[in-house]
């Protein structure tokens, strides 16, 4: 096992200088340099290649960066730099939160992509009970340090239906049409809402993540922060693509999926995502109830119309996709592949059993 310096506990001189970097998603570069004395700051140097008004605004935000305690929260970072900054400053590119992601990760406390060695496990077909329960394991996983972060495609066979942690199944999910189709219902440990999913018509990735990649990036950002690599490899197919807040992904031709996230007190944390390729919109609406509120602020009235796959939209296998999403992640990340272990897959098993296979998980919210 791997274990990275960036979990390691940090130490440094009080006249040792230090530097970190936040590419705001979306926006501008941010760096800092700083010292730490007598456990405060000092020395405080922000650049990068935002717009600042007025300029003077920028030792505004050094002022109110010195003498914070070394062990200041990303919170109590961005308050300083926002009670700082004069009424009429104008930050365009960045934000008083990425200032505090950039001195977090200058102190070590917060990490980047580069600072982990990342894995990819290739799709592998298994029943979605057990994917659903890896992904609950292999969050532990990351979380305690026995794995190193990891990028999982699945691969499933029976069709299903996978509800968030949060959602009613009588509200969610038609009985007749699960009973005519032979779907599978599952409820995963993530929030978000339920996703159709038969072998073939979706592309599904989960991401597992120690939180510090996150520290100091809000919960709304943090999605397309964590998804800015698929944005690539779909813009490599010719798919522009962006987030619809919160968590729904889409093109100019309708959503193509949505996002879901689960954070453990272990400092684990899960970013999982369903895209559709190929989906049976006739079939979905029989199985699903999605009714008029939730179609309400999407506008359209229709359930069949809300997604569009990427199939259509790009002409391409599957696997295709896949493959280029793999790709664009192991070349951004230096990722290696690597594959699930009979450990990890006993234990989703023995889960199944226990949790996600029992009618008391599935009907916790009834």
């Amino acid at each position: 096992m791997t274990t990275h310096p960036a979990q390691e506990p940090h130490t440094h001189d009080d006249d040792a200088r230090l530097h970190g970097e936040y590419k705001v998603p979306g926006g501008k570069l941010v760096v800092v340099d700083l010292e730490v004395a007598n456990g405060r700051f000092s020395n405080v140097s922000l650049s990068g290649d935002f717009f600042l008004e007025p300029d003077e605004a920028l030792e505004d935000i050094n002022r109110a960066l010195t003498g914070l305690q070394e062990n200041s929260t990303a919170a109590d970072i961005t308050a300083a730099v926002n009670a700082g900054l004069p009424p009429e400053a104008v930050l365009f590119g960045f934000s008083a939160e990425a200032v505090a992601v950039t001195v977090r990760r200058a102190l070590s406390k917060a990490t980047g992509w580069a600072d982990h060695q990342w894995e990819v496990i290739p799709p592998s077909v298994l029943p979605t009970q057990v994917n659903v329960a890896l992904d609950e394991v292999l969050t532990e996983a990351v979380g305690a340090g026995r794995r190193n972060p990891t990028l999982r495609f699945w691969d499933w066979e029976e069709p299903s239906v996978v509800i968030g942690s949060f959602q009613s199944v009588r509200n969610e999910v038609d009985p007749d049409g699960v009973s005519k189709h032979g779907i599978t219902v599952v409820r995963r440990i993530s929030g978000g809402g339920a996703m159709f999913m038969e072998a073939g018509n979706c592309i599904t990735y989960s991401l597992y993540l120690p939180q510090t990649l996150v520290d100091g990036i809000s919960f709304a950002d943090s999605y397309a922060f964590l998804d800015a690599w698929v944005m690539a490899a779909l813009e490599k197919l010719g798919i522009t693509a962006f987030y619809v807040p919160l968590n729904d992904i889409a093109t100019d031709q309708g959503k193509i999926g949505g996002a879901a996230q689960k954070r453990l007190a272990s400092g684990g944390m899960l970013h999982h995502v369903t895209m559709s390729y190929d989906i049976d919109a006739d079939k979905m609406v029989e199985v699903l109830r999605i009714g008029k509120e939730k179609l309400s602020d999407k506008g359209t009235r229709s359930a069949k119309k809300r997604v569009d796959p990427l199939r259509r939209q790009t002409g391409l296998a599957r696997s295709a996709i896949l493959q280029a999403m793999q790709d664009v992640f192991t070349e951004r990340y230096g990722a290696v592949e690597t594959r699930l272990t009979d450990n990890e897959l006993a234990e989703a098993r023995r889960r199944v059993d226990a949790k996600f296979g029992t009618g008391e998980w599935l009907n916790r919210v009834p």
